[in-house]
Protein backbone atom coordinates (compact mmCIF):
# COMPACT_ATOMS: atom_id res chain seq x y z
CA UNK A 1 0.00 0.00 0.00
CA UNK A 2 1.30 3.13 -0.97
CA UNK A 3 1.27 6.83 0.97
CA UNK A 4 -1.40 8.08 -1.04
CA UNK A 5 -4.06 5.09 -0.17
CA UNK A 6 -2.59 5.87 3.54
CA UNK A 7 -3.73 9.24 3.44
CA UNK A 8 -7.05 7.97 1.88
CA UNK A 9 -7.63 5.49 4.43
CA UNK A 10 -6.74 7.69 7.46
CA UNK A 11 -8.23 10.63 6.12
CA UNK A 12 -11.58 8.93 6.36
CA UNK A 13 -10.50 7.02 9.63
CA UNK A 14 -11.08 10.40 11.17
CA UNK A 15 -13.76 12.70 8.82
CA UNK A 16 -16.19 10.62 9.35
CA UNK A 17 -16.37 9.45 12.90
CA UNK A 18 -15.25 13.24 13.28
CA UNK A 19 -19.21 14.14 10.87
CA UNK A 20 -20.43 11.33 13.35
CA UNK A 21 -19.72 13.52 16.52
CA UNK A 22 -20.43 17.23 15.36
CA UNK A 23 -23.84 15.91 14.29
CA UNK A 24 -24.39 13.42 17.34
CA UNK A 25 -23.87 16.87 19.90
CA UNK A 26 -26.03 19.02 17.39
CA UNK A 27 -28.77 16.59 17.78
CA UNK A 28 -28.48 16.28 20.84
CA UNK A 29 -27.96 20.21 22.01
CA UNK A 30 -30.33 21.36 19.24
CA UNK A 31 -33.35 20.12 20.68
CA UNK A 32 -34.14 22.82 23.71
CA UNK A 33 -32.96 25.32 21.45
CA UNK A 34 -35.61 23.58 18.09
CA UNK A 35 -38.77 23.10 21.54
CA UNK A 36 -38.21 27.15 22.16
CA UNK A 37 -38.28 27.88 17.94
CA UNK A 38 -41.13 25.86 17.89
CA UNK A 39 -43.63 27.18 21.04
CA UNK A 40 -42.71 24.13 23.30
CA UNK A 41 -44.15 21.74 20.72
CA UNK A 42 -42.01 18.80 20.88
CA UNK A 43 -42.98 16.34 18.67
CA UNK A 44 -42.49 18.72 15.91
CA UNK A 45 -39.06 20.00 17.38
CA UNK A 46 -38.46 16.17 17.56
CA UNK A 47 -39.22 15.85 14.04
CA UNK A 48 -37.09 18.69 12.65
CA UNK A 49 -34.29 17.83 14.67
CA UNK A 50 -33.82 14.32 12.96
CA UNK A 51 -34.64 15.57 9.81
CA UNK A 52 -31.91 17.96 10.15
CA UNK A 53 -29.19 14.93 11.52
CA UNK A 54 -30.43 13.02 7.91
CA UNK A 55 -29.42 16.35 6.34
CA UNK A 56 -26.16 16.88 7.65
CA UNK A 57 -25.04 13.82 7.63
CA UNK A 58 -25.88 13.59 3.55
CA UNK A 59 -24.53 16.91 3.16
CA UNK A 60 -21.26 16.07 5.13
CA UNK A 61 -20.78 12.61 3.95
CA UNK A 62 -21.10 13.55 0.64
CA UNK A 63 -18.49 16.56 1.05
CA UNK A 64 -16.09 14.49 2.89
CA UNK A 65 -15.99 11.78 0.14
CA UNK A 66 -15.88 14.40 -2.94
CA UNK A 67 -12.79 15.81 -1.62
CA UNK A 68 -11.13 12.39 -1.12
CA UNK A 69 -9.46 13.04 -4.05
CA UNK A 70 -5.69 14.39 -3.46
CA UNK A 71 -4.14 16.67 -6.53
CA UNK A 72 -1.12 14.87 -6.64
CA UNK A 73 0.48 11.74 -5.25
CA UNK A 74 2.08 11.72 -1.42
CA UNK A 75 5.59 9.83 -1.14
CA UNK A 76 6.97 10.65 2.52
CA UNK A 77 5.28 10.58 6.24
CA UNK A 78 5.71 14.35 5.89
CA UNK A 79 3.60 14.56 2.60
CA UNK A 80 1.07 12.62 4.39
CA UNK A 81 0.85 14.76 7.55
CA UNK A 82 0.33 17.94 5.08
CA UNK A 83 -2.60 16.45 2.93
CA UNK A 84 -4.17 15.19 5.66
CA UNK A 85 -3.97 18.66 7.68
CA UNK A 86 -5.52 20.21 4.36
CA UNK A 87 -8.22 17.90 4.25
CA UNK A 88 -9.11 17.86 7.68
CA UNK A 89 -8.85 21.60 8.03
CA UNK A 90 -11.15 22.31 5.42
CA UNK A 91 -13.78 19.29 6.43
CA UNK A 92 -13.84 21.10 10.11
CA UNK A 93 -14.38 24.60 8.69
CA UNK A 94 -17.42 23.25 6.39
CA UNK A 95 -18.63 21.77 9.59
CA UNK A 96 -18.31 24.68 11.09
CA UNK A 97 -19.89 26.76 9.04
CA UNK A 98 -22.92 24.23 8.69
CA UNK A 99 -23.25 24.78 12.23
CA UNK A 100 -23.18 28.52 12.06
CA UNK A 101 -25.78 28.33 8.94
CA UNK A 102 -28.07 26.64 11.18
CA UNK A 103 -28.04 28.81 14.15
CA UNK A 104 -28.76 31.50 11.91
CA UNK A 105 -31.87 29.99 10.14
CA UNK A 106 -33.14 29.01 13.54
CA UNK A 107 -32.25 32.40 15.86
CA UNK A 108 -34.23 33.91 13.00
CA UNK A 109 -37.24 31.28 13.11
CA UNK A 110 -37.15 32.45 16.94
CA UNK A 111 -37.10 35.68 16.51
CA UNK A 112 -39.90 35.56 14.40
CA UNK A 113 -41.43 33.00 16.81
CA UNK A 114 -41.36 35.27 19.94
CA UNK A 115 -42.83 38.17 17.95
CA UNK A 116 -46.16 38.25 19.37
CA UNK A 117 -44.68 38.56 22.54
CA UNK A 118 -43.07 41.70 22.69
CA UNK A 119 -44.84 44.80 23.68
CA UNK A 120 -47.01 46.97 21.80
CA UNK A 121 -45.55 49.83 20.20
CA UNK A 122 -45.81 52.83 22.14
CA UNK A 123 -48.26 55.70 20.17
CA UNK A 124 -46.18 58.70 19.64
CA UNK A 125 -45.78 61.11 22.22
CA UNK A 126 -45.52 64.73 20.81
CA UNK A 127 -45.17 66.51 17.05
CA UNK A 128 -41.40 66.59 15.64
CA UNK A 129 -40.92 69.85 14.58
Amino acid sequence: MNATVITYAIYLLIALPLTIWVARTLFQNGRVFLVDCFHGNESLADSVNRLLLMGFYLVNFGFVTLYLKLASDVEETRGVVEALSAKLGVVLLVLGGMHFFNLWIFTKMRKRATLHLAPPPLPPSGVVG
